[in-house]
């Protein structure tokens, strides 16, 4: 079990940095569709909306309330969201969890800002949270391309 030294550590300047300098931070008003996700285990949770263009996400907002950590995941999710398929989203979701709980490597650009949640992977109660906004914004999409096809 890591030592308060090593969570403490894992606080770094630069995840400060995110959590406190997080885009995309408004509500959208008539999103194409709006996903909550709550951890379970801290009771983080993120809220996300979406609309969609031609397959990519247009427009995003999150609404967050976590820890530094899912802060600093939301901060990544953001700033690298707009634009991207369903495809590009599920890839960075699946990698971001391998690269928590399989020693995997940092998602692929432009999602390689999670590099700097790699020393979380010693805390299994962290993962979570982190995971939440890449979650919930992967659903959204879902369900906006699943409207779009209804």
């Amino acid at each position: 079990m890591p030592a308060d030294t090593d969570l403490i550590k894992l606080y770094s300047t630069r995840i400060l940095a995110l959590a406190a300098d997080m885009p995309h931070t408004e509500r959208l008003m008539d999103p194409d569709a709006t996903i909550k996700k709550r951890s379970p285990l801290c009771g983080s949770t993120v809220t996300v909306d979406l609309r969609v263009a031609d397959g990519r996400i247009a427009e995003f907002g999150q609404d967050v309330k976590a820890c530094a950590l899912g802060q600093a995941a939301a901060a990544v999710t953001g700033n690298a969201v707009l634009g991207r398929s369903l495809d590009e989203l599920r890839a960075a979701r699946d990698d971001l969890r391998a690269m928590l709980t399989e020693q995997g490597p940092v998602p692929g650009a432009p999602f390689n800002g999670f590099d700097v949640l790699e020393p979380a992977r010693e805390f299994k109660n962290r993962h979570a949270s982190i995971l939440l906004a890449i979650e919930a914004t992967t659903e959204a999409m879902e369900h906006a391309l699943q409207s779009d096809c209804a």
